[in-house]
């Protein structure tokens, strides 16, 4: 029983690799689809229904290994446009002679080309208006605890050029992202995210490249002395205390670049204030991304100039 088993898959195997090399020598004909990717055309060209097509079904003649490396390998063609824009508007037609010719160039020399579908490609075209708008990010970035953005997302481009009615196109200054929210960031995040185009408007990209920088921050501390703004004219102001206590919070790589001097604790008098002014702090320093005071409310006690031996506090 095994032996006959055996004898009848050796057989089938046999067989099936004589079919096979059949239908590899043999010719035959198959259908298979020519991508197809156009150029030449200015990016405030557009086009009417039905578009361009993207893909041409053709049908081809050969043997069939070859045949087969269509189907394994998708046959690409490139279509300049130039030669058939004339004018701001009217019908671009590449002609089947022409179509058929270009295919012929990028089939083997042993295949025969039998069939296009469609025979020709033919599209209205017209000029549109065109607008250089500025391109935002929208959306909530939330990092994880101890860290921080090293600055604002950085996008792959700033700004690119809209298409459209004059109409649609003046009102429209900025393009902004599709709204997108990340949680937890502790690493450097790049994606790519798509681009709310309105519609009408036809747009020179559709999505952008986004790159968040984060990083561990700590705290960093200093004593700084108080100095009092706005005190009317003939007046001295005494401040109670003289100095606050100031953590600032800066990004680790940053830490040796702030220093005291980058920051001023300042108390600005009102008379409306009748004991106490709050302490605001000001800095400058770009590595600096909070800064907090204590006391962040002091006492202070307002009295007539008389010499310059009094003291201002």
């Amino acid at each position: 029983m095994r032996k006959e088993l055996f004898t009848f898959l050796l057989f089938f195997v046999l067989a099936s690799l004589l079919w096979f090399g059949y239908t590899m020598q043999s010719v035959r004909n198959t259908r298979v689809p020519v991508l197809i990717q156009y150029t030449g055309q200015s990016g405030n060209i557009g086009f009417g229904q039905p578009g361009l097509p993207d893909t041409v079904q053709i049908e081809v003649r050969d043997a069939g290994s070859r045949l087969n490396t269509y189907h394994r390998e998708s046959l690409k063609l490139t279509i300049d446009l130039r030669p058939y824009i004339h004018g701001e508007k009217g019908t671009i037609r590449v002609p089947s002679d022409a179509l058929r010719r270009s295919i012929s160039d990028i089939l083997q020399g042993t295949s025969r080309l039998i069939e296009t579908t469609p025979e020709e490609i033919s599209c209205p075209y017209y000029t549109e208006e065109e607008k250089t708008v500025t391109i935002a990010f929208q959306g909530e970035l939330n990092m994880a605890a101890e860290y921080q953005m090293t600055g604002a997302p950085q996008l792959s481009h700033k700004r690119m050029k809209i298409y459209g009615q004059e109409k649609d196109l003046a009102t429209i200054d900025t393009l902004y992202t599709a709204y997108t929210a990340l949680n937890g960031l502790s690493d450097t995040t790049e994606l790519r995210l798509p681009i709310a185009i309105p519609t009408g408007i036809r747009a020179e990209r559709d999505s952008i490249d986004i790159r968040i920088a984060t990083e561990r921050f700590t705290e960093k501390k200093f004593t700084l002395p108080l100095r009092a703004k706005g005190v009317p004219e003939g007046y001295r102001i005494r401040l109670f205390p003289r100095e606050v206590e100031v953590s600032v919070r800066v990004g680790m790589s940053h830490f040796a670049q702030v220093n005291a001097s980058d920051i001023h604790a300042i108390c600005v008098y009102s008379p409306e204030r009748k004991d106490k002014l709050e302490v605001e702090l000001k800095f400058t320093n770009p590595y600096i991304t909070g800064a907090w005071a204590y006391p962040s409310v002091v006492e202070f006690l307002l009295f007539v100039q008389q010499d310059e031996k009094d003291s201002n506090g």
